[in-house]
C-alpha cells in the first residue's frame, strides 16, 4: 500500500442537456444521469446509486483484506445496500446506509468468527466512515 495521503481524479463532462460523462485514468467511462426520482430515466447510474455502489464494494473489499488477514476461508459474499436520501432540517442529504451482507463459508466453518468479520469489515470501511449518515450491518452466514 501506497503512504498517505492519496489521491483520486475524476473527471466529469456534460453539455446542457443528455448525459454526465464520468472519466478516470486508466477505466472506462461511466454515462450518468439523475435518478427517477429526480426526473432521470433510470437506465443509467446516478450519483446517488454510484455512492450506493461505493459503499457497497467499499464493504466488501474491506471484509477480504479483514479475511484474509485471519485468515478466514470463505467462498462468496453478495452485499446489497439500500441508501436513504431524504430532506431534514437541512439540506438534502444520505442519511443512512443498510448492508444486507450474505456470506457463503465451507461447511463446518465458525459462524461466529465470520460474523465478527463482517462486522469488522462494517466498523472499518473507509467510504462509510467518510459519510454522515449512519450505516447499519444487517448480516447472514450459510453453509455452501
Amino acid at each position: 500500500m501506497q503512504s498517505f495521503p492519496h489521491h483520486y481524479r475524476v473527471l466529469a463532462e456534460a453539455d446542457a442537456t443528455g448525459d454526465v460523462c464520468l472519466f478516470g485514468e486508466g477505466l472506462d467511462a461511466i454515462p450518468s444521469a439523475p435518478p427517477p426520482e429526480f426526473g432521470g430515466p433510470g437506465d443509467e447510474w446516478s450519483p446517488e446509486t454510484l455512492l450506493t455502489a461505493s459503499v457497497a464494494g467499499c464493504f466488501i473489499l474491506t471484509f477480504r483484506a479483514i479475511a484474509r488477514a485471519a485468515r478466514f476461508e470463505w467462498m462468496s459474499l453478495d452485499c446489497e445496500v439500500e441508501g436513504t436520501l431524504d430532506h431534514t432540517d437541512g439540506p438534502t442529504r444520505f442519511t443512512g446506509f443498510v448492508v444486507h451482507a450474505t456470506l457463503s463459508v465451507p461447511d463446518g466453518a465458525d459462524h461466529a468468527k465470520a460474523l465478527h468479520l463482517l462486522e469488522k469489515a462494517e466498523e472499518g470501511c473507509l467510504i462509510t466512515n467518510s459519510l454522515c449518515g449512519p450505516t447499519r450491518l444487517e448480516a447472514e452466514v450459510v453453509d455452501s
